[in-house]
C-alpha cells in the first residue's frame, strides 16, 4: 500500500493535484498528519467531500475492520496539513458524530457508491472527519 500511495502522491504533486487511474476525476487531497506513536510526518492521499468552508474525509479503509492509521494520527494530533490542487494549508480536524456524521456519510455514498459498499463490509461505524482551514 505504501508504494501505491507513494506513486499517487508523486503524480499528484507533479500535476497540480491531478492523477489518473482509479482516482482520475475524483476530488483528491493529500493529508499530512503527525504519527500518533512515531511523531513523524505521514502523507496519505484521500478522496474528500467539500462542505462549505470545510473539507470532509472518511476513515473507510475500504471497509476494513480497523480504522486507518491517519485517523489515529488525527485523533492524537488534530492539526494537519492538506494539499488540494497546488494549494497547501494547515487544518484542524474534528471527528463528527450523530446526525451530522450520518448525513455527510450518506452524501458521500451518493456521490461515490463504493463508500456504501465499504460500510457494508465492516461492523464498525466509519469515522467522518471535518477539516477546517486554520487562519
Amino acid at each position: 500500500m505504501a508504494d501505491f500511495n507513494s506513486q499517487i502522491i508523486q503524480e499528484f504533486r507533479a500535476n497540480g493535484g491531478k492523477v489518473g487511474g482509479d482516482f482520475e476525476g475524483a476530488p483528491l487531497l493529500l493529508l499530512t498528519t503527525i504519527g500518533a506513536k512515531s511523531n513523524l510526518a505521514r502523507t496519505t492521499p484521500l478522496v474528500y467531500l467539500p462542505d462549505g468552508d470545510r473539507i470532509v474525509i472518511f476513515a473507510s479503509k475500504a471497509g476494513a475492520d480497523t480504522n486507518p492509521d491517519w485517523f489515529h494520527n488525527l485523533v492524537a494530533h488534530p492539526t494537519a496539513t492538506v494539499e488540494v490542487g497546488a494549494d497547501s494549508f494547515a487544518v484542524e480536524a474534528e471527528v463528527l458524530k450523530g446526525a451530522e456524521r450520518d448525513a455527510l456519510f450518506a452524501q458521500q455514498a451518493e456521490v461515490m457508491p463504493g463508500f456504501k459498499e465499504y460500510e457494508g463490509k465492516t461492523s464498525r461505524v466509519i469515522p467522518v472527519v471535518a477539516l477546517t482551514r486554520k487562519p
